[in-house]
């Protein structure tokens, strides 16, 4: 009977007070897609992406004025550097931000995310220095802390049957942000030069040239500050819920044998505590993460390096393109993607399965890669027409790849553990995001001075490596490295514990 008393008295504050319950019952009453929950995630993420790659149409001419590079076939070398602090600062706070996702809930983490998109990469526009540029994306990505807690919010406020949906989302808006921030950074980076009747080199923009992409930015991510207010938390929080409760007069409410049983908080905080396994022991996570980490390396190097190969010089293997001309071919590119995401992707994801999506799409992604060097060898409408085709393409598959990656992370835990899950995926793939430039930007530099090379020569070998670190994560997608995780037909949360 007191058992009895004290679960009736449990759920009754959980169905009041715990915002997680909330959500379960407005999920419960969902008769169709939540098209505004997935709106809040559309912004967040994108949020998140736009200034992860925004720099790299512009951030050749930025490490050319900062005249740190002493020959022009150096500058790949610093850029990588610039490009990698941003994935380093990530990488130190990613499981910090889950930890507090998990404890704190999630709409905390994003706000502080947002606001600092706002700051940070507004002073990165001011850079004046190779070091100022430096530690400011560095910044920059130790408070951004997004991708992971919005990964695990997606999963939580859609029902079961949207869920691959609500993951499409977050995918699909990071995709396009990945590559609409380098188009803003193309269109509007030095616009005292590319719009001189709008913007005089005397004003603000023409003594920082590079502040204009910067701050629109910002300015959306501040938009996006402002609406999370209203974001709806999903994370269930029994424990701090069930003390609160009891400390207020409303406890009076209760029968006296029902305030009896719950005298002992202590005890009701170890009935409503859901266990912890070790994320680390967790194999079909772990190695999920590890497959993650691979196409992480590999997106990330080809993102540094097509924009390096398209400004790049004739003469050196590239496209001859200038920033404006890499910021259409990604516009066009972020189009193709949010039509191919949102109408195919997920009935592929039911009938295929998120495994077989990022299979199929690694293997088509290699033969596409490969013919990437002979591109350059085009010109006129032939070339703009191929590019952009071929940039569509490579991109859908990317996100495609990557959104079945997400959806088996996030099945391999329970929601009181995805936050921390998340964080150490990003952590790891940060780590490895953060090598991508780096190494991307060194790469492309060396193969640019072997030109003239028996084996390989200039761009193809930089493609042909871009090809081998994709294959080998292709081979890691099957057993006995990749382990799947088992189906989960509904949420461990804590009042079911």
């Amino acid at each position: 009977m007191a058992s009895a008393n004290r679960e009736r008295l449990l759920d009754k504050v959980d169905e009041k007070n715990c915002p997680g319950c909330r959500m379960d019952r407005a999920k419960e009453e969902q008769t169709g897609v939540p098209y505004k929950n997935l709106s809040y995630i559309w912004i967040v993420s994108l949020c998140t992406a736009l200034p992860i790659s925004s720099l790299f149409p512009f951030l050749y001419f930025m490490i050319r004025d900062f005249h740190i590079a002493k020959r022009e076939e150096d500058i790949g070398f610093y850029a990588g550097f610039v490009g990698s602090s941003f994935m380093v600062g990530r990488a130190l706070t990613s499981v910090l931000w889950g930890v507090v996702a998990d404890r704190d809930g999630r709409k905390p983490v994003i706000l502080m995310g947002t606001f600092s998109v706002v700051i940070f990469n507004t002073l990165f526009g001011f850079s004046t220095s190779f070091w100022m540029a430096l530690s400011m994306r560095f910044l920059l990505g130790c408070f951004n802390s997004l991708l992971g807690t919005i990964r695990a919010y997606a999963s939580e406020v859609c029902r079961e049957e949207h869920r691959a949906l609500g993951l499409s989302v977050v995918s699909t808006s990071r995709g396009i942000g990945l590559i609409i921030g380098p188009a803003i950074g193309g269109f509007f980076a030095q616009p005292a030069e590319k719009y001189p009747e709008i913007f005089a080199k005397s004003s603000i923009f023409g003594r920082f040239p590079f502040l204009l992409p910067c701050l629109l930015i910002s300015i959306y991510a501040a938009g996006v500050f402002v609406s999370c207010w209203w974001l709806p938390e999903t994370l269930h929080m029994h424990n701090e819920r069930v003390s609160a409760r009891f400390d207020r007069c409303d406890v009076l409410e209760a029968s006296s044998n029902e305030i009896s049983e719950v005298e002992n908080i202590k005890d009701v905080d170890r009935r409503v505590a859901p266990s912890k396994a070790n994320l680390l022991k967790n194999w079909p996570l772990m190695s999920t993460i590890i497959v993650y980490c691979v196409f992480s390396l590999q997106e990330m190097a080809y993102t540094e390096i097509f924009s390096l190969w398209a400004v790049s010089n004739k003469k050196y293997g590239g496209l001859g393109f200038s920033s404006q001309d890499v910021g259409i071919v990604l516009a066009i590119s972020g189009l193709g993607l949010l039509l191919f995401q949102l109408l195919l992707y997920p009935p592929m994801e039911r009938v295929l399965g998120p495994i077989m999506v990022t299979r199929l799409s690694a293997v088509i992604s290699l033969p596409l890669l490969s013919i990437y060097p002979y591109i350059a060898m085009l010109s006129g409408l032939a070339l703009h027409l191929v590019i952009n085709c071929a940039s569509i393409l490579r991109n859908a598959l990317s996100v495609s790849l990557v959104t079945g990656l997400f959806i088996l992370q996030n099945n391999a835990v329970p929601q009181n553990q995805r936050g921390a899950a998340n964080g150490i995926s990003m952590t790891a793939m940060s780590v490895f995001k953060a090598f991508g430039p780096a190494g991307g930007g060194a790469l492309f530099s060396w193969a640019q001075k072997r030109q003239v090379a028996a084996f390989l020569p200039g761009n193809q070998m930089v493609f042909f490596i871009l090809n081998l670190v994709q294959f080998i994560g292709l081979v890691l997608t099957f057993k006995p490295f990749l382990a799947l995780p088992p189906l989960r037909s509904k949420e461990n949360v804590a009042r079911k514990t």
